[in-house]
């Protein structure tokens, strides 16, 4: 194995925090990436990584090296891809983490797509709604619907993120239809999330935000779950219209307090900042772009 190599094993363990998250991750036995960080520290003559049974904390030498190193791999990164741009050229793994419910509903005929376009390129896709660290996970990439506060991240807009107040016809034929944001307190409310997320914030035509707070008898953390238990009558609940859409079409679920909304958010493609970007990421940013080319298809009805 070459130092470029051995170089590419050390970052991933300090960003993986330890040897054995970052053998996992590059599909290597523990003992192996344990013995190439040891000849690279017996190249340099240094010590780059304390490491004890359960932690592994960068020296002095090992921190500037570790800075160093980004910049080494990100340029032969950069050279490598340079000489040969062509499509040919696209192949290896592209690790992805993506939401569950979106990625489930909406991305299948992408990477359906993609696969088909870029038949070098492996795809490695983890479904999960946590907000994973994209470095230290050894993540290429993450789909993320969020309002994008993490600014050591770099974003691109993907599709806008719509949210309703929905009901079950036979909810409303037996509870009634509210008028107000008042009558919301006579109502049973779904609640999306964990304890302690006890309100809405809903914006009227006029621009004015309004905080409702409520209690309930039922919360998950599963859009689809919760939409399900709206549809069988068991109350009102704000869900984005990717999960909705066809029961709106269907009108096994209907509109209520249409006047109000919450803020609008966005589906983004993120990657790690001030990081060379490779081009098997950037050919799936783009495709991404193209496929939804900023537009919510389950908002057309």
């Amino acid at each position: 194995m070459g130092e470029l190599e051995k170089i590419q094993i050390f970052i991933r363990v300090v960003e993986a925090g330890g040897i054995g998250k970052a053998a996992e991750q590059m599909n290597l036995a523990k003992s192996a990436v344990s013995r190439r960080l040891s000849e690279l520290e017996d190249k340099l003559g240094a010590k780059l990584i304390h490491r004890t049974t359960r932690t592994s904390n960068l020296t002095e030498a090992g921190q500037q090296f570790y800075e160093k190193s980004l910049g080494v791999v990100a340029a032969f990164s950069e050279l490598t891809q340079s000489v040969n741009e062509g499509e040919q050229s696209l192949s290896g793994v592209l690790r992805i983490a993506v939401p569950l419910t979106f990625g489930l509903n909406h991305l299948p005929k992408v990477f359906d797509a993609f696969m088909k376009t870029y038949p070098g390129i492996r795809l490695n896709i983890d479904f999960s709604d946590a907000e994973v660290d994209l470095v230290s996970s050894g993540f290429d990439m993450a789909i993320r619907i969020s309002d994008l506060k993490d600014s050591s991240m770099q974003a691109r807009k993907i599709a806008p993120i719509r949210f309703e107040l929905v009901a079950s016809p036979e909810y409303l034929k037996k509870n009634g239809t509210p008028a107000t944001l008042q009558d919301l307190k006579n109502h049973q409310l779904l609640k999306y999330g964990n304890e302690g997320m006890n309100s809405w914030r809903l914006t009227d035509e006029h621009g004015e935000t309004h905080d409702i707070s409520f209690s309930t008898r039922l919360q998950a953390n599963n859009g689809e779950f919760l939409k399900e238990m709206a549809k069988s009558g068991h109350g009102i609940v704000m869900e984005p219209t990717f999960i909705i859409w066809q029961d709106l079409k269907e009108g096994t679920l209907v509109p209520v307090l249409t006047n109000y909304h919450r803020p609008e958010i966005y589906v983004y493609a993120v990657y790690p900042r001030n990081r060379f970007v490779s081009k098997k990421t950037r050919v799936m940013i783009d495709f991404l772009l193209e496929f939804f080319q900023q537009k919510a298809y389950w908002d057309e009805r």
